[in-house]
């Protein structure tokens, strides 16, 4: 197999990647993935983590979500840490899936703003999406997050 050319991964500054028979690799050998199969993937998942700061150090919570557009949409309560922690700021939104067996798998990463929907209409839009709450309680609060920047990696046996 040869090297076809060295290029650099998107949304990572400075991070060096190489095409190996068309398909992008970073430094450690793992498959760039394009935003348009990192969104594909995103969709094919129920559940992702947020990560967002509470009182000032990192947190991560899992949770259930859609994608309406490429914004991802979590439904939760409205005084609760993780609605209160993500108003109108700066966060992480992972999902992934490995095989341990297999030792391959793959994980998309989004950074964007998180902001509470608040428009009626757009709450009643939200609400008819396929977003039910697996906590139990009452969830009428919708979280959106703009997909800013994207990334994605895959991890894949050779051969």
């Amino acid at each position: 197999m040869a090297w076809d050319e060295v290029t650099f991964a998107p949304n990572r500054a400075g991070e060096r990647s190489v095409r190996l028979d068309g398909m992008k690799l970073d430094s450690a050998g793992l498959q760039v993935l394009s935003r348009e199969e990192c969104v594909r993937l995103l969709a094919s998942r129920p559940i992702g983590r947020i990560v967002f700061t509470d009182r000032a150090l990192p947190a991560v919570q899992p949770v259930n979500f859609c994608l309406d557009g490429e914004d991802i949409v979590i439904r939760t309560t409205v005084g609760s840490k993780l609605a209160a922690a993500t108003r109108r700021t700066v966060v992480a939104f992972e999902v992934d899936e490995f095989d341990p067996a297999g030792r391959t798998g793959w994980s998309v990463t989004v950074v964007g703003h998180a902001r509470a929907v608040e428009e009626p209409v757009e709450i009643e839009r939200l609400a008819a999406l396929p977003l039910a709450p697996w906590a139990p309680g009452s969830r009428d609060h919708f979280i959106a997050i703009t997909t800013e920047q994207v990334s994605g990696r895959r991890l894949t046996q050779p051969g």
